[in-house]
């Protein structure tokens, strides 16, 4: 493996560590899903091991999401395009994930993700959707 992993290495292996943080599982815990060391799912998380097909379909089936949502918000060039070496455009770091690592962002989509009923899930989606319209629309009359 090359000293510096790749681009595409390091955001997947965000995604990773995003989603594993969001459902509230350790390293000890997604690694015993595995049957891995935690020390490999830290060498995932950094990209500085990459993460094969069927071991992405894995996590992808462990954490609960599509395998595309390692890929989500990948910006790389067209395919027109001559890629640039070591893809450059890629984000070393999103502002979703910084957002996503904030404690009580995580306790909210954890509670939010504990609602049972599709129903109740829905009135507290629009609520909070709706607060942060109003919050954000008073903002910008002051």
């Amino acid at each position: 493996m090359p000293a510096n992993p790749h681009p595409v290495d390091i955001y997947v292996g965000s995604r990773v560590r995003l989603r594993r943080t969001l459902k509230g599982m350790s390293q000890q815990k997604l690694a015993a899903a595995l049957g891995l060391t935690f020390q490999q799912i830290q060498k995932y998380e950094r990209g500085t091991n990459r993460i094969g097909a069927s071991r992405l379909f894995e996590l992808s089936e462990i954490l609960d999401v599509p395998t595309s949502f390692f890929f989500d918000g990948l910006n790389v060039p067209s395919a027109d395009k001559a890629a640039p070496a070591g893809l450059s455009d890629v984000p070393q770091r999103s502002y979703e994930a910084d957002q996503f690592s904030k404690r009580e962002i995580l306790e909210l989509v954890r509670a939010y993700d504990r609602i049972g009923d599709p129903d109740v899930r829905d009135r507290v989606f629009a609520m909070v959707k709706a607060i942060s319209a109003f919050t954000n629309s008073e903002e910008s009359i002051d």
